[in-house]
């Protein structure tokens, strides 16, 4: 196979506002006489526009399928052997309807140019008011012994039940305050050591640190560096002791200054 067979061509089709807009493209384009519709070639047209939008996944409307179905239809009378006949014997061409229909959309369309120029020309034109009677209109609006003439009890009781229900709404709303500690986890570490140091034999209970001081929060600061100080090889623990409880001792003969070492900081 060559190489030109395996190019792929992009087929670029107008859209029409509705099937009545494709076919008078079609009889304009060919020069038809639209009183005598080649019903064969349009059909054949039409079915072939169809399907290339089909082909490009282009959302067929269902006027268009209308369309369509009436084309085949009317071929299809049109090749039967035995035509239509009125009450007066008079042959019926099943195109008459289909041309009627073209005439009255051919009659819409061609001043639905004018009524878009004449639409813009309206749009672009600013209405010209009296500028006396408009600020006599903004004073009235806003003429405040005429607008407390129309106040009465009632009316002043449910502005007030208004403002109050509004207060209370402001006052109830949930806020959100973040809360700045004043721990680390390098001073609390500082502080162990330095308690430490202040008990005869170097140890002390977990739960008596907390409850010289009972704060959540300092309760994890502190547990987090008695971890730290576990690794650096500063303190012991004694599990055991109580319940739920631990001792901590510092390790004799260890440096009481603490290195400088990246923590939970």
């Amino acid at each position: 196979m060559s190489q030109e067979s395996n190019k792929t061509y992009e087929i670029k089709l107008p859209l029409f506002e509705g099937p009545f807009d494709l076919l008078l493209f079609f009889i304009e384009r060919d020069e038809l006489d639209i009183y005598d519709i080649p019903i064969s070639q349009v059909t054949s047209d039409f079915l072939d526009y169809i399907q290339h939008l089909e082909e490009m996944n282009v959302e067929i409307a269902s006027e268009f399928i209308l369309v369509a179905a009436t084309l085949m239809r009317i071929k299809a009378k049109m090749l039967l052997p035995r035509p239509v006949l009125d009450e007066e014997g008079n042959e019926i061409d099943p195109r008459e309807e289909l041309v009627k229909h073209l005439l009255e959309y051919k009659r819409y369309k061609s001043v639905i140019g004018d009524l878009s120029a004449l639409e813009a020309e309206r749009l672009d034109r600013e209405r010209r008011g009296n500028l006396l009677s408009e600020i006599r209109k903004l004073s009235e609006n806003i003429n405040v012994e005429a607008e407390m003439q129309d106040l009465d009890l009632y009316k002043l009781m449910k502005v007030f039940q208004k403002v109050l229900k509004r207060y209370e709404y402001e006052q109830a709303k949930p806020t959100h305050q973040v809360v700045q500690y004043p721990y680390t986890i390098s001073v609390q570490k500082e502080f162990i050591i330095e308690r430490l140091l202040k008990e005869p034999d170097q140890r002390i209970s977990f739960e008596k640190m907390v409850a010289e001081k009972p704060e959540k929060i300092l309760v994890i600061y502190n547990f987090l560096a008695i971890l730290e100080l576990l690794q650096l090889g500063m303190v012991t623990l004694h599990i055991g002791e109580g319940y739920n409880n631990f001792w901590i001792e510092k390790l004799q003969g260890q440096e009481t200054k603490i290195p400088d070492e990246p923590g939970f900081d």
